[in-house]
């Protein structure tokens, strides 16, 4: 490959394409309707995607994921590496790299290296906070609740825009600086935010929350919780990473993960699970709730929390949408 290539170049080998090109191309695509079906696809079993591994470094603080898998009826499978490093901001990089690899299921010859940057996951991870929202989120969203101010911070309120007409936006962040940047993004955005000096007030105010940082430690207690709340965790993707009070798990009327399998081994179930406060068939999967919708939230006072980790079959079906769209554009495959 020509080292000068910026977007989209292809040889001899695979077809290598840039963040740019990938954005261009998923301009118009609507994530949520095809991780619905991931979902569905986990929960039926019509997957072929083992558990991933993961790296964990302490100097400087940061992890690696590796997720891969394929869908029975599709051409491809892939191989995701995905790499966060919390303090990269220091150094004048992303926080997240990584890239894509899809590969031929009839020949193993790799057919495309999407180097997205981490931008992939971010799509597809908020795309399932939409969806758990669809399903658990009280009818009446009064206002909702952001702790963090990242990229998902963001991302995740912005597709919720598909679920709830709410622009009333109440945040939380350790970093002030950052909260007062996200503040002024998210209003620029045509949101009404009010900045939290601390999660107990976002719990007081909104009732869908959405929990989007790499905290050790619980940052919402049950006792703030109240009736009729919905909260989608996505910041304990590893099993040293804890934002809710296991408690809390333990309260709600539907506690709601993407995998049964991952909930023992990493984000907020598992806590709630190794401390005997929850079993397993306390625990429903989302697909399950999505091929049955009245799983779901039945009254405005149900306290409902999605537990969401990440599954590679989002990754796989998210590979392939962008692959489809690469082609349907004109670049070279």
């Amino acid at each position: 490959m020509n080292s000068s290539s910026v977007d989209a170049t292809v040889d001899a080998g695979p077809l290598i394409v840039r963040l740019p090109a990938l954005q261009r191309a998923l301009a118009e695509f609507d994530p949520i309707p095809a991780i619905e079906i991931a979902f569905l696809a986990a929960s039926e079993g019509n997957a072929v995607a083992p558990p991933g591994g993961e790296l964990l470094f302490d100097d400087p603080a940061g992890d690696a994921h590796i997720k891969f898998g394929y869908l029975p009826n599709s051409s491809h499978f892939i191989v995701k590496v995905i790499a966060g490093y919390y303090d990269n901001a220091c150094r004048g990089l992303p926080s997240l790299g990584g890239l894509v690899m899809l590969f031929d299921r009839r020949t193993g010859q790799p057919v495309a290296i999407l180097l997205d940057d981490g931008w992939l996951t971010n799509l597809r991870t908020a795309a399932a906070g939409a969806v758990a929202a669809r399903y658990l989120a009280p009818r009446r969203v009064r206002a909702i609740g952001v702790l963090g101010t990242g990229v998902q911070a963001r991302m995740q309120v912005e597709h919720l825009q598909h679920v709830t007409p709410c622009r009333d936006l109440i945040a939380w962040g350790r970093n002030p600086e950052n909260l007062a940047r996200y503040a002024a993004e998210m209003t620029g955005k045509g949101y009404r935010v009010v900045a939290a000096d601390n999660p107990g007030q976002v719990a007081a105010a909104a009732n869908l929350i959405v929990t989007a940082t790499p905290s050790a430690t619980p940052l919402l207690l049950r006792e703030q919780i109240r009736p009729g709340t919905h909260i989608t965790a996505i910041g304990a993707d590893t099993a040293d990473k804890n934002e809710l009070d296991p408690a809390i798990l333990r309260a709600a009327d539907i506690a709601a993960v993407d995998s049964r399998l991952l909930a023992g081994t990493r984000g907020e179930s598992r806590r709630a699970l190794e401390a005997g406060i929850l079993a397993p068939s306390d625990l429903l999967e989302l697909g399950e709730i999505v091929a049955e919708p009245t799983l779901g939230r039945r009254t405005d006072d149900q306290i409902t929390v999605a537990d969401l980790c990440g599954l590679a079959v989002q990754d796989i079906i998210i590979a392939e949408a962008a692959l489809e769209a690469l082609r349907r554009i004109g670049e070279p495959a």
